[in-house]
């Protein structure tokens, strides 16, 4: 029985989504910026995609560029936005991303910007006087990047309330909403930000595409040059095949959000009131366990410590359990979680993240907790 919890990471393609994809491998395969019948067929698909797109999300086509994923968004939005309209202070947290937290640190020191950390309150979550002391403080235009749903323990900002504030302080505001889109109802028509950011193998879809939200009127140079693709955006052919799979994969999630969440936030609740049962002196990390403020496809914990610490994953993957300790793009690192080093409240344990998707079922649950247990009193299945 092989059980995968590590859906903050990939989710699974949906088959309908493969269909929508499969003919721009076999028959349309046109490149979009040629003039002929094959270049215009596939040209048309992106634009349609476009469109589809921004209806899905309450924002304009024209708002609605395509790119590679999540970490290509992030360092546009952020690198563009600061060198166009000339900003010096740009205001994040500790808990960002590293597509956020690395392009920020190389804007401080290349580009003579200042990195402002704002509070956070000892669960983790924005401290919201101390983002509008931070913005009444700035000495110049500044930015604001702070992301929707922590990809590591799951924490929940409200974007609505951070964008009146950086409307009432005319700052700039990005957020790196990979973890949200798709799981939920995002209106860009009625929330107040100036770039958002995707990427599709989040919600059940393709790896190696995203897209970037920006806000009509923001005008900034492209940080990929070679072409005029994406309206002079982005260089480089589109990727026609995911993109049409993006679009699918979106509308998916959209028509089936309710259901999604309710079957998910059930599988959470359950393993949250296992591990509470059957695991005394578990930690949950982060506001993981805190289902009004955390992402409900996330749950990350701390085991009672113990010699194991250093080989739960290896454990968990011997009896055929996929997690992770965190963010994918820094399983190679040796240097631990910057996240959970963040945090006041998390233990000082390997944590844990088990994320959960629309295939997880009771029994993957169950199975785990029963996996954990035996970790816990090193009786190990082997």
């Amino acid at each position: 029985m092989n059980i995968y919890l590590d859906n903050a990471a990939t989710t699974q393609v949906d088959e309908k989504v493969l269909e929508v994809m499969l003919p721009y491998f076999k028959e349309n395969y046109g490149n979009p910026s040629s003039t002929h019948s094959h270049g215009r067929k596939v040209k048309a698909a992106v634009e349609e995609s476009r469109k589809k797109f921004a209806d899905l999300l309450g924002a304009n086509p024209s708002e609605i560029f395509f790119t590679s994923g999540g970490t290509e968004g992030d360092n546009t939005a952020l690198r563009c936005l600061t060198k166009k309209y000339d900003i010096k202070d740009v205001i994040t947290s500790c808990i960002e991303h590293h597509a956020v937290l690395h392009t920020v640190d190389e804007l401080e020191s290349c580009s003579n910007v200042n990195k402002h950390f704002v509070a956070l309150n000892e669960s983790g979550m924005v401290d919201y006087e101390d983002l509008e002391k931070a913005l009444k403080d700035a000495k110049s235009s500044s930015l604001v990047s702070l992301m929707h749903g922590n990809n590591e323990v799951g924490n929940l900002s409200d974007i609505d309330k951070i964008g009146s504030l950086c409307k009432e302080y005319t700052a700039f505001f990005h957020c790196d909403a990979v973890q949200t889109v798709g799981h939920y109802s995002i209106d860009l028509s009625k929330t107040h930000v100036h770039s958002i950011v995707g990427s599709a193998h989040k919600f059940h879809g393709p790896k190696g595409v995203g897209f970037m939200y920006l806000k009509k009127g923001c005008d900034i140079d492209p940080l990929i040059l070679g072409g005029s693709q994406e309206r002079n955006r982005r260089a480089g052919t589109e990727n026609i095949a995911g993109i049409v799979g993006m679009t699918k994969a979106l509308e998916l999630c959209i028509q089936q959000m309710d259901e999604h969440k309710d079957h998910i936030l059930g599988l959470k609740v359950r393993m949250i009131k296992a591990l509470r049962e059957r695991i005394p002196g578990v930690v949950f990390n982060g506001c993981s366990d805190d289902i009004e403020n955390s992402l409900y496809t996330v749950l990350n914990i701390s085991l009672p410590p113990s010699e194991m610490d250093n080989f739960l994953l290896m454990q968990l993957d011997l009896n055929g359990v996929s997690a992770s300790s965190g963010s994918a793009c820094a399983s190679g690192s040796e240097v631990g979680s910057h996240v959970i080093k963040s945090i006041k409240s998390c233990s000082s344990s390997k944590a844990l993240r088990f994320s959960f998707g629309r295939y997880n079922t009771k029994e993957d649950i169950d199975r785990t907790v029963e996996v954990l247990e035996k970790i816990c009193s090193e009786k190990v299945i082997s």
